[in-house]
């Protein structure tokens, strides 16, 4: 196994474990704190250890925040769209606990835009701003912060090696309403592209679920998805999602942390 495969299953196996905080005096600690909720679909989502070395990005957005003034609760799912996240029920529990002062992060896009499904399809000109308004009206409702991020970007690359986008209108979408609601925006769609471009098309496939055959026993066939990340992909995206909250004044630059930071070697296990 490759040094990078080794990190990403070692990063895996680390991510509970910084998540955890069993005990009375933890739980207290965690009352304290800022708590910024994810509404999302699968790029953003907790696996579960079934579908390991899949990783999603909200997974390991809490390293990179400060851990002694925010908690993360990730209530991004499988699968979902604007539409059917909200439809589905599942923004209620999260306008029920957020408190004055949280943060509500809402990443959609991917759903959306399978239009041939009328339970998640949504028009970016119409009701795409339309669902997505109905997470930020309830956020500032109950005094909170919503946060809307751009889809983050697939893998996808032309014969001459140049990243392609593949979310159509969707981004632009979520950039006018941003713009004319007055919201911060991560443009993680514009950040994502970047950064694979960056890597070009060899180096994402260890950012991407890409994995030979036998090389998990979750994939015995292997697998090739564009879409969803391996523990490294997710922490590298994560890192873009912290980097913008800080860029974007959204959080201060002391909330956030290990923006340059490499993977800890202690995560590295054989």
């Amino acid at each position: 196994m490759s040094l990078t495969r080794r990190r990403a299953a070692a990063s895996l196996a680390a991510l509970p474990l910084a998540l955890a905080a069993p005990g009375t005096a933890a739980a207290a600690a965690t009352k304290a704190r800022t708590t910024v909720y994810l509404a999302g679909d699968s790029t953003a989502a907790t696996k579960q250890p079934t579908a390991a070395p899949e990783t999603g990005w909200g997974m390991a957005l809490p390293f990179f925040l400060a851990d002694d003034r925010f908690t993360v609760a990730n209530h991004a799912v499988n699968g979902r769209s604007s539409k059917s996240f909200y439809d589905e029920g599942r923004l209620t529990p999260i306008l029920a606990a957020l408190r004055p002062g949280d943060f509500l992060l809402v990443q959609f896009g991917h759903n959306d835009e399978k239009t041939e499904d009328p339970a998640r399809g949504t028009d970016p000109q119409t009701t795409y701003p339309q669902y997505l308004r109905l997470y930020l009206d309830g956020a500032r409702e109950r005094g909170a912060h919503p946060v809307l991020l751009t889809s983050v970007e697939r893998r996808k690359f032309d014969a001459a090696g140049n990243a392609l986008p593949t979310h159509g209108a969707y981004p632009d979408a979520v950039r006018r309403l941003a713009s004319a609601e007055g919201v911060p925006l991560l443009d993680i769609q514009a950040s994502s592209i970047a950064l694979w471009q960056r890597l070009g098309p060899v180096a994402t496939q260890d950012c991407f679920n890409w994995l030979e055959p036998g090389e998990s026993p979750n994939y015995p066939a292997g697998v090739q998805d564009n879409t969803h990340f391996q523990p490294h992909g997710a922490i590298e995206v994560a890192r873009l999602v912290a980097r913008e909250l800080a860029a974007r004044r959204v959080l201060r630059p002391r909330d956030v942390r290990r923006l340059d930071a490499a993977i800890p070697d202690s995560w590295i296990t054989w």
